[in-house]
């Protein structure tokens, strides 16, 4: 399993923090089963061996979170070093000792029918699912074979004393691999377990096909097109929803009718409100292939009401008449007709904006665990997604990643400081501030050489004028400081007393060197310095108005 250092999120400041905090044993006592197991040493050392699940084994070998924030509780493990995990909703969850997780029932009850109805459960996980009974039963059969020739005869004698003393089924063991295989595929997105130190999320126990991403997340989209088609009435009510019309559109892009040009007028009419984003380039290449007069002087109209917009649709014709010439070249270059062949970041963006917030996560996960030295852009990608997820401790992963691959100083340490501002909105305010530290010093650059050698000392000639560098003079100027005082504020809340005042000191020297802070940043700068008064002398003063004035 890939692992990241980083630190745990602290518990305030964000969503994210929010779910950290949330780890709180779920409850067991209408668990009758497992509580039978508790009260009787007899029944439990027989589910411990041969059936390998040990409620003495109820601690895991790292600490581990679901990545959706519900309540996780270790119950049992097995020899190998896996351990059975209870969920918020009663439903068993797995993690073997080498980075391995999967759902394996819905509750305490139907998972040790399973464990212990099928003793060499891990061998079925990779099990065809459309396999007949015959062919499932032949492997149980199989498996329990080897099993006698180590625990003897009586494993199948056991096995029925046990399920009966907990009053559970025995059931035929075809049926319990086809649940099991039915839990397994239900383990994403709900029951992603992640490493809860560094993050990094644990691989799947199974390999069962499972649809593609692409499909999941564009099925809505189909159906709302299908309806588009089929009836005129909801063309409002889907094209005015952000999520539907944007699904719908790509469910467009891949399924091309000649006569959808009035229903990809409307999409592209609702869209236009939005200003330029991603959706409002292809509906325009959808309609701009069909090639019409009105199409074109709409579009044209677009592009000279928002400098945004003129831009994203660069290289737009002045005639109708090479509309459809500049959108076919647009499509090629732009857009796909096999939505296999799109990134994932971009369904998972999608997968957001309908509400799936579980789906989104799981696969920026995913994509942020598999990321290289190669992925900067990916990367700077996944921060943004992760925030909009309000994830800012996953976001703040990422970007670090992404900062770690910047060459160039300014890039680097523009980067720095919107890791400082997601590792505040994280809850590590210490960490923040160390980032924000290092966001000055890159930007700053190698301090300057001495004033002046001992040559020019004798004559006297005067000292070199020292340049203020000029990032400060930029828009990244006012975020750093800003990010200063933000950090400072919160180092306040948390009590981190000396990271609150060097922040804001730091926050307060930047100032005068900014051509033009703006009143809200004058604002914020005498607020947080208000908050943390105490009558010290070291702070600089920041009067209303006298800042860079």
């Amino acid at each position: 399993m890939p692992t990241i250092s980083g630190s745990a999120a602290r518990a305030e400041g964000s969503t994210a923090c929010r779910r950290a905090c949330c780890y709180r044993p779920a409850m067991t006592g209408h668990h009758r089963a497992l509580q039978l197991l508790r009260r009787r040493p007899d029944l439990a050392e027989l589910a411990a061996y041969p059936f390998n699940v040990d409620i003495a084994r109820d601690e895991h070998g790292e600490a581990v979170r679901l990545a959706s924030g519900t309540a996780l509780e270790a119950v049992a493990g097995d020899d190998t070093g896996g351990t059975f995990f209870l969920c918020e909703g009663g439903e068993v969850l797995y993690a073997g000792s080498e980075g391995e997780a999967g759902l394996i029932a819905d509750s305490v009850d139907e998972a040790l029918e399973v464990l212990i109805g099928l003793p060499g459960w891990h061998d079925y996980t990779g099990l065809d699912p459309h396999a007949d009974d015959n062919t499932l039963a032949a492997a149980a059969a199989e498996t329990e074979d080897d099993l006698r020739e180590y625990y003897g005869p009586d494993l199948d004698a056991d096995r029925s004393a046990l399920l009966t003393a907990l009053g559970l089924r025995e059931l035929p063991q075809a049926q319990l691999i086809r649940r099991l295989h039915r839990a397994l595929l239900r383990t994403e997105p709900d029951f992603l377990l992640l490493n809860a130190e560094e993050g990094c999320a644990y691989t799947l126990l199974d390999r069962l096909p499972r649809p593609p991403l692409w499909q999941t997340v564009l099925e809505p989209g189909q159906a709302d097109l299908a309806l588009l088609r089929a009836d005129r009435t909801c063309w409002s009510k889907v094209a005015g929803d952000t999520a539907r019309r944007a699904t719908a559109l790509r469910a467009a892009q891949y399924d091309r009718r000649e006569l959808d040009l009035p229903v990809l007028r409307i999409l592209l009419q609702h869209e236009a409100h939005c200003g330029a984003t991603e959706e409002l380039r292809l509906a325009a290449v959808l309609v701009g292939l069909h090639g019409r007069d009105q199409d074109h002087r709409f579009l044209q109209s677009l592009r000279e009401a928002s400098v945004d917009v003129h831009y994203l649709l660069g290289g737009f014709p002045d005639t109708a008449r090479e509309l459809s010439r500049w959108a076919a070249e647009f499509d090629e270059s732009n857009h796909g007709e096999d939505p296999a062949d799109e990134h994932e970041l971009i369904w998972a963006e999608l997968a957001r904006r309908q509400g799936r917030t579980e789906l989104a996560r799981v696969t920026l996960l995913r994509l942020l665990d598999d990321a290289g030295p190669g992925d900067a852009d990916l990367l700077a990608g996944l921060a943004a997604e992760f925030a909009r997820l309000g994830d800012f401790t996953q976001a703040a992963r990422a970007q670090h990643l992404y900062a770690s691959l910047q060459d160039d100083p300014g890039r680097r340490g523009a980067a720095l400081a919107d890791l400082a501002s997601l590792q505040r909105r994280a809850g590590d305010v210490e960490v923040a501030w160390r980032s924000v530290q290092r966001a000055v010093t890159v930007l700053d650059g190698p301090p300057p050489p001495p004033a002046m050698d001992q040559v020019a000392l004798d004559l006297g000639l005067p000292e070199p004028e020292r340049l203020t560098p000029t990032w400060r003079a930029l828009g990244l100027g006012l975020s750093v400081a800003e990010e200063h005082f933000r950090i400072a504020r919160a180092a306040a809340q948390v009590g981190l007393s000396a990271a609150a005042r060097a922040s804001l000191a730091a926050g307060s020297a930047l100032l005068p060197e900014l051509p033009r802070p703006t009143e809200a940043l004058r604002r914020l700068a005498r607020e947080v310095a208000a908050e943390l008064d105490d009558g010290t002398s070291a702070l600089p003063s920041i009067q209303p108005g006298s800042v860079g004035d």
